[in-house]
């Protein structure tokens, strides 16, 4: 019976039978906690729906992804980030991968290697950017900021 309340809950027949004997085997291990006797089969199907969503907390979903009709239009060097690093400094190549790969925030990275947020901050910007050049990104030159009208010309 547990295993067809099982199937009327959406499971396939081996996963139904496989969560009924499980449940079955955990209510024999915990007896002694059932308080009425004329409920067991209630209480082995609460046991077995909650062996089953413990075990859809746990697995990940599959999701298919989709095809894509044409190749992507990327620089695939980006993807090899370990050559591109080999290429960095040593600092520099430290800040990007504590940063980047291992997730910390500039103020953790400062305070590990006795450097000030501020310095983190621009180690960040430099080595961004030598990469970005690197792998042959353009980066656009700043413009100088245009002065008031009102300034004197000396």
């Amino acid at each position: 019976m547990t295993v067809r309340f099982l199937i009327s809950r959406g499971l396939a027949w081996d996963t139904a039978q496989e969560t009924a004997q499980a449940a079955w085997a955990r209510g024999w291990e915990r007896r002694e906690q059932l308080r009425d006797p004329k409920m067991v089969l209630t209480w082995m199907n609460s046991i077995a729906l909650n062996i089953h969503r413990s075990y859809l907390r746990r697995e990940p979903i599959p999701h298919a992804l989709p095809e894509i009709p044409t190749p992507p239009k990327i620089n695939l060097a980006v993807i090899d980030v370990k050559r591109i690093l080999q290429y960095c400094r040593k600092k520099d190549r430290i800040v990007l991968e504590s940063h980047y790969l291992e997730g910390f925030k500039v103020r953790e990275i400062a305070n590990e290697h006795g450097w000030t947020e501020t310095a983190v901050r621009i180690r960040l910007l430099r080595a961004r950017r030598s990469v970005g050049q690197r792998l042959g990104r353009v980066i656009p030159e700043r413009e100088p900021a245009a002065q008031p009208k009102d300034a004197v010309a000396a």
